[in-house]
């Protein structure tokens, strides 16, 4: 442990120490990884790897004969759009293959389910989930449970409590700490607001779990904080249209508004647009995931930040992890990706990272 948390220190060492690059390589490219990309970026993925392998330990080789799935949130959402190639990108270089199935939209948690039940039942080794939210594909993991296949829980957390109490485990899990993005957001903010005031939080869907940790990690670091007052905490469902909406309905009544946090970049460069409409500005504005919009908003200034972690090493890792497990490792413990913040501070020197 006392490894891997130094890895972690080095890692936000590293970025906050490098120096500006001007890589042109595509934003949501999945090629872009340890080989490809600017210096600075091969070194904050070599320093990525590291954390990550201090806690995968050693892994033999994939045969290529390993069949896994995945079951993603919406390619309607371009983070998960990006997670879809990603996964498939890291496939081709560790040679396996792997299937990535998704619902029809972001908030249809029956369409996913519905996927994931068809999918326990087509001879996979293993399936890694994602869940809309922290029950809807309990019924599906039972099911591989009971055919045999493994289950790893990728990002957005299921209720454990839940799946036991319906007979279902897990077999694995490799996220990202979402309190943690909140409370990182939260303090940056606050950072950059010296005199303090009115700070507000747009949620994702309820019941996410994604949602409820960054949601939950940002209220705690604003309203410890003496001189910040949370003047709202609304939930918009990942919806750019209800963001926008709440967004407008927020600054109507808190014209002093200082800052906002929305729970992914959708809902930010939608609240973006609706203080653009209003003429209001100087508000920060974070969000997260780093998307290609959302880098381009920062380096506008329409955007103050966005919390970020790499999509390549993270599909990467996970399968990794699956072949191990289909292989017969055992993890007992999640494994946890290393996070970062792209800011108006650091933008330009993360070009290449994907």
């Amino acid at each position: 442990m006392k490894k891997f948390l130094a890895l972690l220190l080095a890692l936000v060492l590293v970025l906050s120490l490098v120096a500006c690059g001007n890589n042109e390589t595509p934003v949501d490219d999945p090629t872009v990884g340890g080989e490809e990309g600017s210096d600075v970026v091969s070194e904050l993925y070599a320093q990525v790897d590291e954390a990550l392998s201090a806690q995968l330990g050693n892994i033999a080789a994939p045969t290529g004969n390993e069949k896994i799935g995945a079951v993603i949130i919406s390619l309607t959402n371009p983070f998960w759009a990006n997670m879809k190639a990603c996964y498939e990108a890291a496939a081709q270089k560790l040679g396996v293959t792997i299937d990535v199935q998704t619902g029809t939209t972001e908030g249809d948690t029956q369409s996913q389910l519905d996927t994931l039940m068809t999918m326990a039942d087509m001879g996979y080794d293993l399936i890694i989930v994602s869940p809309i939210d922290g029950t809807n594909l309990i019924p599906g993991i039972v099911k591989c449970n009971e055919n045999g296949v493994k289950v790893i829980n990728l990002g957005p957390g299921v209720n454990v409590e839940a799946l036991t109490e319906a007979g279902g485990h897990l077999d694995g899990k490799i996220t990202v700490n979402f309190a943690e993005q909140g409370q990182t957001v939260a303090k940056d903010m606050i950072a950059r607001l010296p005199e303090g005031g009115k700070v507000a939080i747009l949620q994702g869907l309820a019941g996410a779990g994604q949602s409820e940790g960054r949601t939950a990690g940002a209220t705690e670091v604003f309203t410890a904080t003496e001189g910040i007052e949370l003047v709202a905490s609304v939930p918009c469902d990942w919806d750019a249209t209800k963001a926008y909406d709440t967004t407008k309905d927020i600054i109507t009544e808190n014209p002093d508004l200082k800052g906002i946090f929305a729970c992914n970049d959708v809902m930010a460069l939608a609240a973006a647009e609706a203080l653009a409409a209003e003429g209001v500005e100087g508000v920060l504005i974070y969000g997260v995931d780093f998307t290609a919009d959302a880098r381009a908003a920062i380096k506008e200034g329409t955007m103050t930040g966005s919390m970020s972690y790499s999509s390549v090493k993270y599909t990467e890792a996970a399968l990794k992890m699956a072949c191990a497990m289909i292989a017969g490792t055992e993890y007992a413990e999640p494994i946890y990706l290393p996070l970062t913040l792209a800011s108006v501070d650091n933008v330009n020197e993360l070009d290449a990272w994907n």
